[in-house]
């Protein structure tokens, strides 16, 4: 018997999401939101290059139709959510419904004939089956949980109901200090004038509401404001898989940074490809192996026009693989130290950029990047070893 959804964007119901048998499923736009000209737009994957709403519907085998299987959680977020949930992780139509109402951006679903919900604040629900999952998706492979603020600056991880403003983004097990690692290249890549979230370390034992911490009892975790979430309630958004119909298990495949900056540039103008090429000259500068498709998103604040995020998952990778790659190909170069100026500008020439200023961003990057990173590396909480690393790092790139 197939089950369906109705797939919501800021409250508004814009399509159905159908399962089908075998697990299959098959995801229609609304035939009164395809006709509505001054629609909100769901996804640059949806529109015509010359921004015709698609609505060929397609089925998908085995799982979600890409733009919605990238709001799943993967690795172990996963697994957690859906062993509280009481599913197997590859369920990806149970997966969705049982997290759709705190899923990434203004997008929810519910089964129809059930009761709307508004979009926004917390609210507390009866269990679904047994233990009442922690029901927050949260793209992504990392454990965090969305939480909500507090007096005084205090976090509380809710056991259920539409999450909060803030992600909380908790220690490797296999990697040392990534928190600080992270909260050291966010005020970095701000310092250089690259807009980035609200952002604090926090101690683990100061929020409420955590799982058994188990290894990561005393440590400290990153708190980072949702950039999706408002005053007025969730701001829609996209990640560039979801923009390029990439499925997450390919996001360090099928597209390279120069498309990326293509795409930029055509659908959002010079400007915003410019801030595209300074947040990836950071990235090569301060050793970050794991820029995917998933780690950059537009964001749609009125609904209707793209716009980047701000900047986020900015962790250096190579305190921890020194040998560590670019996620994705950059005008024919993945290694770091390929990376050269002439590089940038086969780049802005394939992409359509003007070479000149795409040259003055990257050099604008380098030069600010190395003479702010004393200042922020003395001020930061980063562990000596792993920012010795960083700073020989940044000696090796010949930018």
């Amino acid at each position: 018997m197939s089950e369906t959804l109705t797939v919501l964007l800021a409250d508004r119901p814009i399509g159905t999401l159908t399962a089908l048998p075998d697990d299959a499923s098959l995801f229609a736009f609304d035939e009164a939101y395809a006709a509505d000209a001054a629609r909100p737009v769901l996804s640059q994957s949806y529109l015509s290059a010359a921004g015709e709403l698609r609505t060929a519907t397609r089925i998908s085998r085995a799982r979600l139709p890409q733009w919605f299987s990238n709001l799943l959680p993967e690795g172990p977020l996963r697994t957690y959510l859906a062993r509280r949930g009481n599913i197997h992780p590859n369920r990806e139509f149970q997966l969705l419904t049982l997290l759709g109402d705190d899923l990434p951006g203004a997008v929810r679903v519910r089964r129809q004939g059930a009761a709307p919900r508004r979009a926004g604040k917390h609210r507390s629900e009866p269990p679904l089956s047994g233990e009442t999952p922690l029901r927050f998706s949260l793209a992504g492979v990392q454990l965090k949980f969305s939480a909500l603020s507090g007096p005084r600056r205090g976090l509380t991880i809710p056991a259920s109901g539409s999450g909060g403003d803030w992600i909380v983004k908790l220690p490797s097990v296999t990697y040392p200090a990534v928190p600080e690692n992270e909260s050291v290249m966010l005020s970095l890549a701000a310092a250089v004038g690259i807009a980035v979230p609200e952002h604090r370390l926090v101690s683990l034992d100061a929020i409420e509401g955590l799982p058994e911490l188990g290894p990561f009892a005393g440590r400290k975790a990153l708190a980072v404001r949702r950039f999706d979430r408002s005053a007025a309630g969730p701001v829609h958004m996209e990640d560039l898989a979801q923009v390029f119909g990439v499925f997450p298990d390919s996001k360090y495949e099928k597209v390279g940074y120069t498309r990326i900056a293509e795409l930029i540039g055509l659908v959002m103008g010079e400007r915003a490809a410019q801030d595209f090429i300074a947040r990836l000259a950071f990235v090569v500068l301060t050793g970050n192996g794991d820029m995917h498709l998933k780690n950059w998103s537009l964001l749609y604040a009125d609904g209707r026009t793209p716009m980047l995020s701000p900047a986020y998952d900015l962790v250096s990778t190579v305190p921890y693989i020194p040998q560590d790659r670019l996620a994705l190909n950059l005008a024919g170069a993945k290694e770091f130290a390929a990376v050269t100026r002439e590089r940038f500008r086969r780049l802005a020439d394939r992409a359509a950029l003007p070479a000149r200023e795409t040259l003055a961003t990257v050099d604008r990057i380098v030069n600010g990047v190395r003479s702010a990173w004393p200042a922020v590396q003395r001020d930061s909480e980063i562990p000596d070893d792993i920012a010795t690393r960083i700073t020989a790092h940044m000696k090796l790139v010949t930018l």
